[in-house]
């Protein structure tokens, strides 16, 4: 891989794991209802569901995706009604005992497999597997280099957001300022599957 294909590719890195998507909204507003401690079960659980899933579509599972549009539908149906519910749990949690009760958490096992309900990972992974490793001749090789690339980007993204949601975890109990918190994170979770519907259907038109 040459110095111009790596460049590029920690560019595209770090604009798709620092920008807000479903998964750092989720580790910011987990860490701020529930500690820092219990959001890095979800924290840890988004590289390792993500590196699954690239490594799957290096393998051609991508190629199954781009070429049945309604498995692509299914997997965007189920990934942003999910998230759908969580912003609705979100939107009412007024108090750290009302997020405990809402059941915001999502722990290890259901973070890693948001990842395949999760378009924007798709995106991501097709997008790194389309334009590094499809059709070259060294595809295993240059996969085992941007695996781990990917997955400490996942990684250090996620627990930026949920420290800085940890953070504001005392301040945020007081008052109506924990409410208006979720509600802003509910609203961005609405805003991303409204650009992840879009996104989605520009590319099918």
């Amino acid at each position: 891989m040459t110095a111009s294909e790596l460049s590029a590719l920690l560019v595209l890195a770090t604009v798709s794991s620092f920008t807000p998507g479903p998964n750092t909204t989720l580790s910011t507003a987990m860490a701020a209802n529930h500690g820092l401690r219990r959001a890095m079960h979800f924290v840890c659980a988004v590289p390792v569901g993500w590196g699954l899933l690239f490594a799957l579509c290096a393998t051609g599972l991508g190629g199954l995706v781009l070429a049945w549009p309604p498995l692509r539908w299914g997997i965007v149906v189920l990934g942003n009604g999910y998230l759908l519910w969580l912003a609705s749990r979100l939107w009412h949690s007024g108090s750290l005992q009302q997020a405990d009760s809402a059941k915001l958490q999502v722990g290890f096992v259901q973070g890693v497999g948001l990842q395949f309900l999760n378009i924007k990972a798709w995106m991501l992974a097709l997008a790194i597997v389309a334009g590094w490793v499809a059709g070259r001749d060294d595809a295993t090789e240059r996969t085992l280099v941007l695996l781990p690339i990917m997955v400490a980007y996942g990684f250090v993204s996620n627990l930026t957001y949920a420290l800085a949601g940890s953070m504001l975890r005392h301040w945020l109990a007081h008052g109506r300022r924990l409410l208006v918190f979720n509600r802003c994170m509910a609203v961005t979770l609405l805003a991303t599957v409204a650009w992840l519907f879009n996104g989605l259907r520009q590319s099918t038109t």
